[in-house]
Protein backbone atom coordinates (compact mmCIF):
# COMPACT_ATOMS: atom_id res chain seq x y z
CA UNK A 1 0.00 0.00 0.00
CA UNK A 2 1.45 3.25 -1.09
CA UNK A 3 2.12 6.54 1.22
CA UNK A 4 -0.83 8.24 -0.83
CA UNK A 5 -3.15 5.55 0.79
CA UNK A 6 -1.83 5.00 4.29
CA UNK A 7 -1.87 8.99 4.80
CA UNK A 8 -5.71 9.32 3.24
CA UNK A 9 -7.05 6.00 5.74
CA UNK A 10 -5.07 7.59 8.69
CA UNK A 11 -6.54 10.80 8.14
CA UNK A 12 -10.18 9.44 7.98
CA UNK A 13 -9.58 7.08 10.88
CA UNK A 14 -7.78 10.13 13.38
CA UNK A 15 -11.11 12.65 12.25
CA UNK A 16 -13.22 9.89 13.08
CA UNK A 17 -11.73 8.95 16.38
CA UNK A 18 -11.40 13.27 17.06
CA UNK A 19 -15.49 13.62 16.39
CA UNK A 20 -16.62 10.66 19.01
CA UNK A 21 -13.81 11.78 21.72
CA UNK A 22 -14.96 15.50 21.62
CA UNK A 23 -17.74 14.64 22.49
CA UNK A 24 -16.74 13.36 26.27
CA UNK A 25 -15.31 16.71 28.60
CA UNK A 26 -11.69 15.48 30.39
CA UNK A 27 -13.35 15.21 34.29
CA UNK A 28 -10.50 15.61 35.92
CA UNK A 29 -8.98 18.55 37.50
CA UNK A 30 -12.37 20.85 36.90
CA UNK A 31 -11.55 20.65 32.85
CA UNK A 32 -14.96 19.52 32.21
CA UNK A 33 -15.78 23.14 30.91
CA UNK A 34 -12.74 23.68 29.21
CA UNK A 35 -11.33 20.76 27.40
CA UNK A 36 -12.60 17.30 25.58
CA UNK A 37 -10.47 14.36 24.50
CA UNK A 38 -10.92 15.04 21.42
CA UNK A 39 -8.45 17.93 21.60
CA UNK A 40 -5.81 15.30 21.92
CA UNK A 41 -6.30 13.51 18.15
CA UNK A 42 -7.38 15.74 16.05
CA UNK A 43 -4.06 17.96 15.56
CA UNK A 44 -2.29 14.88 14.24
CA UNK A 45 -4.94 15.63 10.89
CA UNK A 46 -2.28 18.28 10.47
CA UNK A 47 0.92 16.42 11.01
CA UNK A 48 -0.58 14.15 8.30
CA UNK A 49 -1.41 16.66 5.46
CA UNK A 50 1.99 18.49 6.33
CA UNK A 51 3.81 14.96 5.56
CA UNK A 52 1.51 14.60 2.72
CA UNK A 53 2.38 18.27 1.23
CA UNK A 54 6.35 17.65 2.02
CA UNK A 55 6.30 14.18 -0.01
CA UNK A 56 3.66 15.09 -2.85
CA UNK A 57 3.47 18.56 -3.08
CA UNK A 58 -0.06 20.31 -2.41
CA UNK A 59 -2.63 18.95 -5.19
CA UNK A 60 -1.95 15.39 -4.17
CA UNK A 61 -2.24 16.73 -0.23
CA UNK A 62 -5.44 18.30 -1.16
CA UNK A 63 -6.53 15.11 -2.67
CA UNK A 64 -5.31 13.60 0.86
CA UNK A 65 -7.54 16.03 2.43
CA UNK A 66 -10.49 15.40 0.33
CA UNK A 67 -10.29 11.81 1.09
CA UNK A 68 -9.68 11.89 4.55
CA UNK A 69 -12.98 14.36 4.61
CA UNK A 70 -14.54 11.98 2.73
CA UNK A 71 -14.28 8.76 5.28
CA UNK A 72 -13.99 10.76 8.04
CA UNK A 73 -17.93 12.16 7.44
CA UNK A 74 -19.12 8.80 6.33
CA UNK A 75 -17.90 6.49 9.23
CA UNK A 76 -18.98 9.63 11.58
CA UNK A 77 -22.30 9.70 10.39
CA UNK A 78 -22.28 6.01 10.42
CA UNK A 79 -20.43 5.26 13.86
CA UNK A 80 -20.58 8.65 16.16
CA UNK A 81 -24.01 10.18 14.96
CA UNK A 82 -27.42 10.37 16.97
CA UNK A 83 -29.65 11.62 14.19
CA UNK A 84 -32.55 12.17 17.05
CA UNK A 85 -29.57 14.33 19.37
CA UNK A 86 -29.19 17.65 17.53
CA UNK A 87 -25.69 18.55 19.35
CA UNK A 88 -24.63 14.96 17.63
CA UNK A 89 -25.99 15.80 13.94
CA UNK A 90 -24.48 19.57 14.58
CA UNK A 91 -20.92 17.84 15.61
CA UNK A 92 -20.78 15.72 12.30
CA UNK A 93 -21.58 19.18 10.62
CA UNK A 94 -19.50 21.22 12.15
CA UNK A 95 -16.55 18.41 11.54
CA UNK A 96 -16.80 18.65 8.33
CA UNK A 97 -17.13 21.88 7.75
CA UNK A 98 -14.09 23.18 10.23
CA UNK A 99 -11.89 20.06 8.81
CA UNK A 100 -12.22 20.99 4.84
CA UNK A 101 -11.78 24.66 5.20
CA UNK A 102 -8.58 24.42 8.05
CA UNK A 103 -7.30 21.46 6.25
CA UNK A 104 -7.32 23.29 2.87
CA UNK A 105 -5.89 26.25 4.44
CA UNK A 106 -3.16 24.22 6.24
CA UNK A 107 -2.07 22.76 2.54
CA UNK A 108 -1.95 26.27 1.44
CA UNK A 109 0.11 27.82 4.09
CA UNK A 110 2.57 24.64 4.27
CA UNK A 111 3.13 25.52 0.59
CA UNK A 112 4.05 29.04 1.01
CA UNK A 113 6.73 28.28 3.42
CA UNK A 114 8.17 24.79 2.50
CA UNK A 115 11.40 26.53 1.27
CA UNK A 116 12.14 27.97 4.81
CA UNK A 117 13.72 26.42 7.90
CA UNK A 118 12.22 22.64 7.73
CA UNK A 119 9.82 23.75 10.58
CA UNK A 120 8.57 27.00 9.01
CA UNK A 121 5.55 25.68 7.10
CA UNK A 122 4.46 22.67 9.59
CA UNK A 123 4.04 24.97 12.19
CA UNK A 124 2.92 28.07 10.72
CA UNK A 125 0.46 25.99 8.90
CA UNK A 126 -0.93 23.69 11.70
CA UNK A 127 -0.94 27.15 13.83
CA UNK A 128 -3.16 28.71 11.71
CA UNK A 129 -4.88 26.02 10.64
CA UNK A 130 -5.67 24.84 14.17
CA UNK A 131 -7.25 28.44 14.85
CA UNK A 132 -9.70 28.15 11.65
CA UNK A 133 -10.44 24.57 12.89
CA UNK A 134 -11.69 25.07 16.30
CA UNK A 135 -13.53 28.46 15.53
CA UNK A 136 -15.51 26.49 12.98
CA UNK A 137 -15.88 23.37 14.73
CA UNK A 138 -16.71 24.62 18.17
CA UNK A 139 -19.34 27.20 17.17
CA UNK A 140 -21.11 25.08 14.44
CA UNK A 141 -21.38 22.39 17.01
CA UNK A 142 -22.09 23.94 20.15
CA UNK A 143 -23.60 28.03 19.64
CA UNK A 144 -26.73 28.55 21.59
CA UNK A 145 -27.15 25.03 22.86
CA UNK A 146 -25.92 25.52 26.49
CA UNK A 147 -22.42 23.71 25.89
CA UNK A 148 -19.59 25.89 27.15
CA UNK A 149 -18.43 26.33 23.77
CA UNK A 150 -16.23 29.50 23.92
CA UNK A 151 -14.27 28.00 27.32
CA UNK A 152 -13.99 24.23 25.42
CA UNK A 153 -12.48 26.40 22.19
CA UNK A 154 -10.41 28.43 24.59
CA UNK A 155 -8.80 24.88 25.81
CA UNK A 156 -8.81 22.95 22.68
CA UNK A 157 -6.62 25.24 21.31
CA UNK A 158 -4.25 25.57 23.76
CA UNK A 159 -4.44 21.80 23.71
CA UNK A 160 -4.11 21.77 19.58
CA UNK A 161 -1.12 24.33 19.59
CA UNK A 162 1.27 22.66 22.22
CA UNK A 163 0.45 19.28 19.99
CA UNK A 164 1.03 21.18 16.79
CA UNK A 165 4.51 21.97 18.52
CA UNK A 166 4.95 18.35 19.87
CA UNK A 167 4.19 17.28 16.08
CA UNK A 168 7.52 18.52 15.16
CA UNK A 169 9.22 15.78 16.24
CA UNK A 170 7.68 13.28 14.18
CA UNK A 171 7.51 15.37 11.27
CA UNK A 172 11.68 15.73 11.89
CA UNK A 173 12.07 12.04 11.84
CA UNK A 174 10.09 11.41 8.97
CA UNK A 175 11.39 13.86 7.41
CA UNK A 176 14.64 12.51 5.45
CA UNK A 177 11.68 9.52 4.46
CA UNK A 178 9.45 11.88 3.49
CA UNK A 179 12.38 13.58 1.30
CA UNK A 180 13.35 10.25 -0.26
CA UNK A 181 9.56 10.10 -1.62
CA UNK A 182 9.39 13.62 -3.35
CA UNK A 183 12.89 13.49 -4.60
CA UNK A 184 11.82 10.19 -6.37
CA UNK A 185 8.73 11.80 -7.72
CA UNK A 186 11.02 14.97 -9.10
CA UNK A 187 13.64 12.43 -10.71
CA UNK A 188 10.62 10.72 -12.41
CA UNK A 189 8.90 13.75 -13.55
CA UNK A 190 12.77 15.20 -14.95
CA UNK A 191 13.24 11.58 -16.78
Amino acid sequence: MSLFYKLAILMGLVVVLSNYLVQFPIQYFGLSEILTYGAFSYPVTFLITDLANRAYGKLVARKIVYVGFFVGICLTLLVSTNFSDLISVRIAIGSGVAFFIAQNLDVGIFDIFRKKAWYVAPLTSSVFGSIVDTFLFFSISFYATGVPWVSLAAGDLLVKLFIALSMLIPFRLLLSSISDISDKRLKNKLM
